[in-house]
This record gives C-alpha cells, sequence and structure tokens, in this order.
C-alpha cells in the first residue's frame, strides 16, 4: 500500500526543524544541502515508496536509484529530480558519497507568485511524465548556482526575499522543462497521448522569451496542427479529452502567464513584450491581456 507523507512527516524523520507560522502566510518552503542534512541523520538517505504530500526539486550528485511503480532509474553521477503529490516513488541511495541540494515547498507557497502559476497545469508535474534527468557537468554547475541562491537567500532578513525564492523555484521548473521533450515522448503510449505530448513539447519549446528580439512562432490552434500534421478539430479533440481544455484555452493561457512573467521581471517596454508574443499590434496585445485578466498591461505592471 502506497503511504502518505507530509510536510511534517518529512521534518521528523530528517530530524529537523519545522521553521514557525511559515505554513500559515505564504504556503511551506525550505531548502537543504544533502551533504549536511544526512551528517546529521543517516536514515534520512533512504526515503519510501509513498505520496508525499509537496513539492520537492532535488540536484542529486552520487549513485542512487529511483523506483516508480513502472519503472526503475539509476544515477550513476548527477540528476535534476522533480517529485509532485501526485506520483509516489522510492528513493534508494547506492554510495555514501552523496552531495547536493533539494528544496521542498507546497502549492500554495508558488501559487503566490505574481505570475499566477498553477503547478499541476506545468508540463514537468504531469502524471506520466519522466521526471528524473541525467546531468552533464556543465548542467550540474548552472544548477548548483541556483540552489546555492536559494540557500543563501533563506538566511537572509530581506522582506522581499521568498519572492525571490519563487522566482528560482520556476527557473528551476524552466530548465527542467527545457531537458523534458525526449522523456516526454519517450513516455507516449497511444496516438492521442503522442499528439499530446507533442504539443506541449512545441508549445513549452517557445518559453522562456530570453530577448525582445524573439518571437513565438507558432500562436493559433492551427499552426500546431498544421506541425503536427493533423486536423485542427482532432487537435482540439484530443487535448479536450486529455487536459479539459481546447487548443486555444491552453495556448491563450500559456501565453498570459509568459506576459505577466515579461511585464513583473524584465524592463522590456509593453510593445516589446506585445511583439515577443507574436501580437502584430499594441491594441490587440492590449485587448487580449485585459480581456484575460481585467486590467491592462500597464496596470498589471504598475
Amino acid at each position: 500500500m502506497i503511504g502518505n507523507s507530509s510536510i511534517e512527516d518529512f521534518y521528523q524523520k530528517a530530524t529537523a526543524k519545522l521553521p514557525e507560522g511559515i505554513t500559515r502566510e505564504i504556503g511551506h518552503f525550505n531548502i537543504f544541502e544533502t551533504e549536511k542534512l544526512f551528517e546529521q541523520n543517516s536514515g534520512a538517505r533512504i526515503m519510501p515508496y509513498s505520496r508525499r504530500a509537496y513539492y520537492k526539486i532535488s540536484l542529486i550528485k552520487g549513485k542512487n536509484r529511483a523506483e516508480y511503480a513502472d519503472k526503475v532509474i539509476d544515477i550513476q553521477e548527477s540528476a535534476l529530480l522533480f517529485a509532485t503529490p501526485r506520483i509516489p516513488y522510492h528513493w534508494l541511495p547506492q554510495d555514501d558519497n552523496q552531495s547536493g541540494f533539494f528544496c521542498i515547498f507546497t502549492a500554495d507557497f508558488l501559487a503566490k507568485n505574481k505570475a499566477g502559476i498553477v503547478l499541476d497545469d506545468l508540463p514537468i508535474f504531469q502524471p506520466g511524465e519522466l521526471p528524473i534527468f541525467q546531468l552533464t557537468q556543465e548542467e550540474t554547475a548552472e544548477l548548483e548556482y541556483i540552489f546555492r541562491k536559494m540557500y543563501k537567500e533563506m538566511s537572509t532578513d530581506y522582506v522581499y526575499k521568498y519572492d525571490l525564492i519563487r522566482n528560482l523555484v520556476m527557473e528551476l521548473i524552466h530548465y527542467g522543462q527545457k531537458l523534458q521533450p525526449a522523456s516526454a515522448l519517450h513516455m507516449a503510449q497511444s496516438a492521442s497521448e503522442r499528439i499530446s505530448s507533442l504539443f506541449i513539447e512545441l508549445l513549452e519549446r517557445q518559453f522562456p522569451l530570453e530577448s525582445p528580439q524573439q518571437r513565438l512562432n507558432l500562436r493559433t490552434a492551427k499552426d500546431y496542427a498544421d506541425v503536427l500534421a493533423v486536423h485542427v478539430n482532432h487537435l482540439n479533440k484530443v487535448l479536450k479529452e486529455t487536459f479539459g481544455r481546447t487548443t486555444t484555452e491552453i495556448i491563450r493561457t500559456r501565453v498570459i502567464q509568459e506576459a505577466k512573467i515579461l511585464l513583473k521581471q524584465t524592463d522590456w517596454n509593453i510593445s516589446e513584450i506585445s511583439f515577443t508574443l507574436g501580437f502584430d499590434d499594441l491594441a490587440h496585445f492590449s485587448n487580449f491581456f485585459k480581456k484575460q485578466t481585467s486590467l491592462t498591461p500597464l496596470a498589471f505592471r504598475t
């Protein structure tokens, strides 16, 4: 029988201190350096097969094995792991040479992000996806830098530190989603699942937008249907059955999410944001944004 592990269960097993009051105000977040945690409690190394009531992102360095219901994944050097409450797994270190970082957080914590992130809508947390990515030395160094920034920020008194940490968590999520396409294709088991996976891959491959010179190449349901070589009505039917939303609704939600991120986290002017998101004129973008959020882009930014 699959067990359930709460935030409190994690802290009890890890013999770590549960931060007071954090769950009441901003949702829960904490970050740990693996080697230090293992030094304090070697029993925290082995994680039983269970469904956890929190999300977890881990940078793992060392030989390990992850066991899921239908697969076993062996890690030889380093990996990035995403864990969600919907997918139980069993974690087994294979040697004593373990290091890295991991952070745990609840959906409420990331929901405070001004971009309005819904975790379970993100491809990286979809059931059926392969949530572990083997890393090169360069990728490991890049990810360790992000984790160390979060780790350092947790000890500061900066009044907006959790806003900064949320941005860093989203950076980790986007990093993983950029590594994801090959595994998304690997997991597809039927024609409908394959089309859904390919659609999500095509959608997420366009993000994040990192300069005003970039532009979305695929903006409409027909654009995606043409690339996937299916009729637009068939694509819409498949996505409606898989995600409960139409092709246009999924695209619109993702474009709005990126628009919010660009408005809040860059100094690009609104015309540049409009262009990079694929709109032919600023008025069209402003009307689109206001219809979805009840605010103009300028009002949202300020």
